[in-house]
Order: structure tokens, then C-alpha cells, then sequence
């Protein structure tokens, strides 16, 4: 089976810091917590490395481990970041026959501090990532089983509904997972899109800037799903989604996003768990227990298994705990890839995992 992906690609360099040598401060009424970097001193590092990344690179890495043939459809600039990524591509068997280069921009890069519960903060140069057009996508990149498309940045994101009318038109199973800088800034193109994107993969975060679009379609608020006696509901259940000062209940974001025509909606959450919508029911998977060396690459791990076996015709609450059970090999490792399983690993995984319990409830 053939599959493309199109989007970011980085190289990241990850710094891994001991706990007792850089300060954590987590906010007592958000969910967030920051790092504290003291200016003028330098601070002692477990391990610096470098590795390949960006979503369209780590899930043309996850679906090749997965048996798939791939290409990738990226912009890079003319530098040593680029021929670091194409010997990546090489040694993964993936085509890099789409790959562009352009020297207006070096090849996007991140710096990665992972520290305390390994939960990374990133700094972001995005560099020719932000470059591609229109004309860039030309007809025959398109002629695969499945278009994968992950984030994409200021001007990329404007080439996003010629994307998926191209991807729609090759008779591809379209699947995405954008990022919240694109949901915020170009959400209404992003929902008139959404009858046409078969699979949906977004984090608690990403769907927190899809709120206010949501609401000025199907107004605020919403039903609950109905629990057994004594149930206890998963973290996001419970809080619903949040944004722009606007409130939906679960239920009613993954229905709203059903109505507007996507058949398959995957939402993270992780540690509290991910859940998927599709043929009127909702299937929770709780995370499955790993030793995390850092959170970096989770999602992509989690989007592009649920997809790959969705295009392989697997069922979604089998597509959701595979996906969930790669993404627990992935925060295994420091980098994005290293954790990817393999096809067989990964089946076997499955079979012995019968532990990793789902819920189910109707919608």
C-alpha cells in the first residue's frame, strides 16, 4: 500500500536535563507547567544529541516501519540540515522524489529541553517549512492509497484546501493532524474542508482552537455521554473542550465534527488517554504504561498508526489501541523515531495487550 505524507520537516537537536538542575513551576488553576532557565549560567545536560523530525518526516518514518511504501512531500533549504534529513529518508527506505529544496530559507530545526516528567518544551525555527505553494503539489505525488497531511506553517498552511482537494480528486483516504497555530489562524478554512478529510487526528489543544469556530455552527454548551452507575469518566470527558471563551461537552465537539462530514475523529489527551469518533459511537482508550524519556513525537506516532491501519481496513477501536500502544514505545526514547515499531512488533504488541481495556458508549 502506498502512502505520502506532506508537511514539517526538522532536525532536532534534544538536550536532556537532570530535575535537580533547572527549576519546573506548574500553575495551580491551568493545565500548564514551564521550565525555569536561569540567564547568564550555563546548566549541566545528562545528554545533547541531534535526530530527524517534523511530522511529515516521523510519519513517513511510522508508516514505512508499518509496511508501507512511502514518499514524503516536504521543502527543505540547500544545507547540511537537508542532507541530514535525506540520508534519514534514505536509510528508511522512503522516497524522497518530492522533496523540495529552495534557497530563500534554511531547513527548519528545533531546540528540545526535556526535563522533570519528560513532557519537552520545544523552540521552533520553522525555515523553508513555511515555503511551499500551490504548484508544488503536482498530480503524481498524489496517486497513493493514502495522503497523510500534518502541520503546516504560515504560507504552507494556505496550500492546505489545495491539498485535500487534490488528495480527494486521486481517490486517496485523506488523513490529517494539524496544529494549533493553523487551526487558530485559518480555522474556517480548515471546518469547510472537513467533509473531505476522512481521518481527523487532533490533540486536547488542537481542539481547544477549533471551539469558537464550532459554537458559531452548533452554539456552545451540549450533552453528556451517558455513564454506568459509579463510572468514573476519563480527565477530558469530565472537563469538555475550552476556547476562545467558549465551552462544548465532548460529546458535542466529536459531533459537530461528524456532521461536517469526517468519518473518523481521533482526539489525545496524553496521559488522560485518547478517544475516537466514527459510526455513531465513542471508544476511550486509556494511555498505556511506559517510562517516558520524553513526550516529543507522541502525536505523530498516535495520528499516523491510527491511520495507516484505518487504510488498511483494521477496525477504529483496534486502529486506536495500536496507535496508542506505538505512541507508548515512542516516549520510550528521547527522539521521535527511535521508538516506532515495526509491523510485527507491533501486531504482536497488540496481541498480547489484552489488558489495555476500551470503553465504549453511544454518541
Amino acid at each position: 500500500m502506498k502512502a505520502i505524507t506532506i508537511g514539517g520537516a526538522m532536525v532536532d537537536t534534544i538536550a536532556i536535563i537532570e530535575s535537580d538542575r533547572i527549576e519546573r513551576m506548574a500553575m495551580l488553576n491551568a493545565d500548564t507547567s514551564f521550565l525555569l532557565l536561569e540567564e547568564g549560567r550555563k546548566t549541566e545536560a545528562l545528554d545533547v544529541s541531534t535526530h530527524c523530525g517534523g511530522g511529515a518526516i516521523n510519519t513517513a518514518v511510522a508508516m514505512a516501519r508499518l509496511g508501507f511504501d512511502v514518499s514524503t512531500l516536504v521543502k527543505l533549504g540547500r544545507d547540511a540540515r537537508a542532507d541530514f534529513i535525506l540520508a534519514r529518508l534514505s536509510t528508511e527506505g522512503i522516497s524522497g522524489r518530492w522533496v523540495l529544496r529552495d534557497a530563500k530559507a534554511p531547513t527548519g530545526a528545533s531546540v528540545i529541553v526535556s526535563s522533570h516528567d519528560r513532557n519537552a518544551a520545544v523552540f521552533t525555527f520553522r525555515g523553508a517549512n513555511t515555503l511551499l505553494e500551490p504548484t508544488d503539489m503536482v498530480d503524481e505525488a498524489f496517486a497513493t492509497d493514502l495522503v497523510y497531511v500534518s502541520s503546516l506553517s504560515n504560507r504552507s498552511a494556505e496550500c492546505f484546501p489545495h491539498i485535500i482537494k487534490k488528495a480527494k480528486a486521486a481517490g486517496a483516504l485523506v488523513a490529517v493532524n494539524a496544529g494549533v497555530r493553523q487551526l487558530s489562524a485559518r480555522g474556517g478554512a480548515f471546518l469547510d474542508n472537513l467533509s473531505s478529510i476522512d481521518v481527523l487526528a487532533i490533540n486536547r489543544a488542537e481542539a481547544d482552537a477549533l471551539v469558537p469556530g464550532l459554537v458559531a455552527k452548533f452554539g456552545e454548551g451540549g450533552t453528556a455521554l451517558t455513564l454506568e452507575a459509579g463510572e468514573q469518566p476519563p480527565p477530558l470527558l469530565a472537563r469538555g473542550l475550552v476556547g476562545g471563551g467558549y465551552e462544548m461537552s465532548l460529546p458535542a465537539f466529536l459531533h459537530s465534527l461528524r456532521a461536517l462530514g469526517t468519518r473518523y475523529v481521533m482526539l489525545t489527551d496524553g496521559h488522560g488517554g485518547a478517544f475516537v469518533c466514527a459510526d455513531g459511537g465513542v471508544h476511550f482508550c486509556p494511555a498505556a504504561e511506559a517510562t517516558v524519556a520524553s513526550t516529543a513525537g507522541a502525536g505523530d506516532s498516535m495520528a499516523s498508526t491510527f491511520a495507516a491501519l484505518i487504510a488498511l481496513g483494521r477496525p477504529s477501536d483496534v486502529a486506536l489501541k495500536a496507535a496508542t500502544l506505538n505512541a507508548a514505545s515512542v516516549v520510550s526514547y528521547i527522539d521521535t523515531q527511535t521508538g516506532l515499531l515495526r509491523r510485527d512488533a507491533l501486531e504482536g504488541r497488540l496481541a498480547a495487550r489484552c489488558h489495555l481495556q476500551l470503553r465504549k458508549w453511544s454518541l
